[in-house]
């Protein structure tokens, strides 16, 4: 009862957390329109093909995952237990070592997921690119799990009641460290980043943020076409690493004035610090969250005289299920923050029509379903469907006659 209070205080907080930090200005509510309207039955068809199978291989790398740790809950490997010289080295080993037996577990779901990519023209990479990044990824993904296996043991020991106290200092410390020195320290791992030149695009980026009142930092291209078709750009870092990416594919596949509606979208979450709001909800929740998932760890984990690694496969599966409920819930605020920007690009360019052609050529580029069933927008949508975006347009287009 006392876990089940837990979780769901936890819930109750991030739905709190949600309610406080929610735009209530500046969102454009979409007027009511049909995806057939703007989107033939061939290409409702195709993207449905596509998105649905891949959204069940996704759900089964959550299985498998779930069902690997729960094993491991159960019979918790003999040589994590008992005595040991140096619990939190072993620790940091084993962490690292789960990561990539997940990892492993799943690589033919992900596979999978891969292939179909490639059938649908969407990834252009081969089979040796895609598993070179995928081997940096295990690594990276290994090195943070180990270390963090490492910390959480290691609070375990030294404040065996209230361990999740300190741990959420460490999870939003790192958040914070990560959000600014990820642009520079992981990102170029997997792609070349490069600023944009002097000339027309950059003129444009640079008019755009004056017109928005932004200061608009660094803006950078990435060459996002090494891996795939798909087009998009995104706000990354804080303060002297904060910059504008923008995807090459974006760049050559889409006309100026599309372009502008991009870099007006990007700019408005600089205008209203999204990044930063993003962090403050993280530091909001992760307290409860960590609370709970400390509750339920005790409930699974063996019992011993102090926690050590054999109760990391418990503290994987309190925290997953734990971050699977909050962030169901954080897709709400992301949602709407994401509505606030199209909005806000829509009042800088004042240009619907552009906006609804774009949002029209990255759905079909992208291979992503325009309007897909409200359930699964509510579960797993991070941005607002398609078709809301589209009808975000046609009522700032009524808005202004």
């Amino acid at each position: 009862m006392r876990v089940t209070v837990a979780v769901v205080a936890a819930l109750g907080v991030a739905e709190a957390a949600v309610l406080l930090l929610r735009p209530r200005s500046g969102v454009i509510e979409p007027a009511p329109v049909s995806a057939t309207s703007y989107f033939s039955p061939a290409e409702l068809d195709r993207a449905r093909d596509f998105r649905r199978p891949q959204l069940a291989l996704y759900a089964g790398t959550l299985l498998v995952d779930a069902i690997v740790l729960v094993w491991l809950v159960r019979r918790p490997p003999a040589r994590l237990r008992g005595p040991l010289r140096r619990p939190v080295l072993v620790a940091a080993g084993a962490g690292a070592a789960l990561s990539l037996t997940l990892n492993a577990a799943s690589l033919p779901l992900t596979a999978v997921a891969h292939a179909r990519a490639v059938d649908v023209g969407l990834s252009t990479q081969s089979w040796g690119a895609w598993g070179a990044d995928l081997a940096k990824a295990w690594a990276i993904g290994a090195a943070g799990a180990g270390a963090g296996a490492g910390a959480a043991v290691a609070l375990m020991r030294r404040f065996p009641r209230a361990w999740w106290l300190p741990a959420s200092a460490v999870v939003v410390a790192f958040s914070v460290a990560m959000t600014y020195a990820g642009p520079v320290l992981l990102d170029p791992v997997f792609n070349r980043f490069t600023k944009l030149p002097p000339g027309r695009t950059r003129s444009d980026v640079l008019a755009v943020a004056r017109q928005a009142g932004v200061r608009v930092g660094e803006v950078y291209e990435v060459d996002a076409s090494r891996r795939t078709t798909a087009a998009n750009a995104y706000v990354t870092g804080l303060g002297a690493t904060k910059r504008v990416v923008l995807f090459d594919t974006l760049l050559s596949g889409f006309s100026r004035e599309e372009l502008r509606l991009v870099v007006a979208h990007e700019l408005g979450h600089v205008h209203y610090r999204d990044v930063s709001h993003g962090l403050l909800y993280l530091l909001l929740v992760t307290p409860g969250g960590m609370w709970a998932a400390a509750l339920l760890t005790r409930r699974l984990a063996p019992s011993e005289a102090l926690p050590g690694p054999a109760s990391l496969p418990a503290l994987g599966l309190a925290i997953g299920v734990v971050a699977l409920g909050v962030g169901t819930i954080s897709n709400q605020l992301s949602r709407r923050v994401e509505a606030r920007a199209d909005s806000f690009s829509l009042r800088v360019t004042g240009e619907p029509e552009s906006f609804i052609a774009f949002e029209r050529g990255i759905a079909l580029r992208n291979v992503a379903d325009p309007d897909p069933p409200r359930w699964l927008t509510f579960l797993m949508a991070t941005h607002p469907p398609t078709i809301d975006r589209i009808g975000i347009a046609r009522a700032y287009e009524r808005g202004t006659r």
